[in-house]
């Protein structure tokens, strides 16, 4: 018995008949049959494919997400410790401003008292004047700026020498020490110095911290960009400035 096949090329209109279980004949409908179905296995290739790519895509999008949370989450942490170490030394700072504002309201009476029995201390009386007239202007400016926060204990720095200078002149002048009004003004400026070096210890202390972390990568990045300027220290300038005034002439 004899089969019929009938094969279609393509979209071709030609047709023909080969009789037979030819190999030739199989052949040929085999070759039909792929082409049937070869575009309808195409695109479901092609959509398994591009639902791959998305699946790709979306994660890749995941990815980046988290990696920006992350940093967000980084950054802001950074500039929140920033914040806290900043306030703290400011705080310590807020500490010695006011012992050295105290400080600054003694020194009028102090020179005042020592003028009538240092007559020939002239030149000491008027650096310890100038002095304090520095300070004092500088304690109007914000000090919330890291440079006019370092002018300004520049000039308390200088104050401390100064009047350290004034008080070893007072010494050689038994007169002077035997003073009531001296006396008295003595001590509080001795108890006012002793406030002013704890201060300064723990100002300084804060404003170590601040500063380490603020250069400490990747910190430093953050505080670049977001200004976070280097915080000075309190220093005293020479070997007898390190010392409190010994200003007790009981």
């Amino acid at each position: 018995m004899q089969n019929k096949y009938r094969v279609s090329f393509g979209n071709a209109s030609a047709k023909r008949r080969i009789k037979g279980d030819s190999p030739a004949a199989l052949q040929c409908v085999g070759a039909a049959s792929r082409q049937l179905v070869l575009p309808e296995a195409r695109e479901c290739r092609d959509n398994e494919n591009d639902f791959r790519k998305g699946e790709v895509r979306m994660f890749a999008f995941y990815i980046l997400v988290a990696v920006a949370a992350f940093a967000v989450i980084f950054l802001i942490g950074v500039y929140n410790h920033l914040i806290a170490l900043r306030n703290r030394y400011r705080n310590a700072f807020s500490q010695i401003d006011v012992q050295l504002k105290r400080r600054c309201d003694l020194i009028p009476n102090l020179v005042e008292t020592a003028k009538g029995y240092l007559k020939h201390e002239r030149e000491t009386l008027e650096a310890v004047i100038q002095a304090r007239s520095a300070a004092v202007n500088l304690h109007a400016e914000d000090t919330s700026n890291p440079q006019a926060l370092k002018n300004l204990l520049g000039a308390e720095s200088n104050l401390t020498s100064a009047l350290t200078r004034l008080l070893i002149v007072a010494e050689n002048y038994p007169e002077l020490k035997a003073d009531k009004t001296m006396m008295q003004l003595s001590e509080e400026l001795s108890s006012t110095e002793n406030r002013v070096a704890f201060s300064r210890q723990a100002y300084n202390d804060a404003v170590t911290s601040y500063n380490i972390a603020r250069e400490t990568f990747p910190n430093v990045v953050v505080a670049n960009f977001m200004q976070f300027g280097e915080a000075p220290v309190f220093e005293v300038e020479s070997d007898e400035d390190r010392k409190n005034p010994k200003v007790s002439f009981g």
